[in-house]
């Protein structure tokens, strides 16, 4: 007989620790498992120097949370600790933030932040604690498959699903981990932070850039990389100078505002170009890409991933974490990955993540993905390529 985490023994005499953030989802993640019996320790971990966000609506894993993340342990009577990892999320997440924006990307730290402090270094903690898995307050899900391994799902409710997230996270990782949460709604989450007396029930959501205190990372990466604020030229497609900058930090690919040119016509940032520091803009047309080449490619979906992939594998991919899956063709390339999408997307930004999923609704599975290398416009033989049953499968 399993218990409700899906492992063997009774829920008292398994260890689990909890990655207690501060907030509600991580609170009622602690919660829940304690009312079930379950031997729970809350971990909160200080990655930044917290002063400066104490009080900011929205911090994460700063002085305020901290605070909450204690008040919640005595509540509901864990014990709870506190792990200075300070210099481990600087190394890992400040760092690489900041060095992705001045190469001209735009990075996605909370990504980074799952995968080498949450999912890594947290992780080794609380096996250490002799946890048998640590639970966090994420909203995905996750299944025991036949051969006793586990898929990793999206959540229930698809305006709150973090899936995107946590594409990074490896076989082994999603045997430790579990996700209590990943068939509620927010507000189940939050009925029950009130049912159990927790003063954190109505607690604002974080932020994604939860260490930039004001709210300007430009500030943060100016700092850290003064390269990425030098002015630069704003040019046409032609390569034409049209207008100036004052630092490619302060641009994304799909831009339109802010741009400081006046043009009879709307522009976009189309592509930014770190080593001469130019700003590329062109119409929206322009940002309409349909071949992606992946790094860092993570697969956790059946067999091998080059066995798996053959001449070319069906999937579901996000290129944001706010748009849909579109259909696409996962192939291998050059001694890499590659996208090619059915029906093109705009947009498409170096530095962010491909995500693959096996549906385009509902609780697909996460098959893993890449961060995006490049993208380009599709070629002349493309559309040879394509072929019907994804197009009718997401028309359906």
């Amino acid at each position: 007989m399993l218990n409700s985490l899906d492992l063997k023994g009774r829920p008292q005499d398994t260890r689990v620790v909890v990655a207690m953030s501060g907030g509600v989802d991580s609170s009622v993640t602690a919660a829940l498992l304690k009312s079930e019996g379950y031997d729970v320790v809350g971990i909160t971990l200080q990655l930044y120097d917290h002063g400066a966000a104490t009080h900011r609506k929205g911090a994460c894993c700063a002085g305020q949370d901290i605070h909450d993340a204690r008040n919640v342990a005595e509540r509901i009577g864990v014990p709870h600790y506190v792990l200075d990892y300070e210099n481990r999320f600087r190394e890992s997440v400040i760092d690489n933030f900041a060095d992705s924006y001045a190469s001209g990307e735009t990075p996605v730290p909370c990504i980074e932040c799952n995968r080498s402090i949450k999912f890594r270094d947290l992780l080794k903690t609380a096996r250490e604690l002799g946890a048998d898995v640590l639970a966090t307050g994420h909203y995905v899900a996750s299944r025991r498959l036949a051969d006793g391994s586990r898929a990793l799902l999206c959540a229930a409710d698809a305006d709150r699903d973090q899936s995107y997230f946590l594409f990074a996270t490896t076989r082994e990782q999603l045997d430790y981990l579990r996700f209590p949460l990943g068939d509620m709604t927010k507000h189940e989450t939050r009925e029950l932070a009130r049912r159990f007396g927790l003063e954190v029930a109505d607690k604002h959501d974080s932020q994604d850039i939860c260490f930039v205190p004001t709210g300007r990372y430009t500030d943060i990466i100016g700092r850290l990389r003064p390269n990425a604020v030098l002015p630069g030229d704003i040019v046409d497609l032609e390569g034409r100078v049209i207008g100036s900058h004052q630092g490619i930090v302060h641009f994304t690919v799909g831009q339109r505002r802010g741009l400081g040119i006046a043009s009879s016509a709307p522009l976009y940032v189309v592509r930014l170009e770190a080593k001469s520091r130019r700003v590329v803009v062109g119409p929206r047309e322009a940002l309409r890409m349909d071949r992606i080449v992946l790094r860092d490619v993570n697969w956790i979906g059946d067999g091998a991933l080059e066995h798996t992939v053959g001449e070319g594998l069906e999937i579901f991919v996000r290129v944001r974490s706010t748009r849909a899956p579109q259909p696409a063709w996962l192939r291998a390339a050059n001694g890499g990955y590659e996208i090619e999408l059915v029906a093109g997307e705009e947009g498409v930004s170096p530095g962010q993540a491909c995500v693959f999923y096996d549906a385009p609704s509902g609780q697909a599975r996460v098959l893993g993905g890449g961060f995006i290398q490049s993208a380009t416009a599709k070629r002349a033989a493309a559309s040879d390529t394509m072929r019907p049953p994804l197009v009718e499968a997401m028309r359906g």
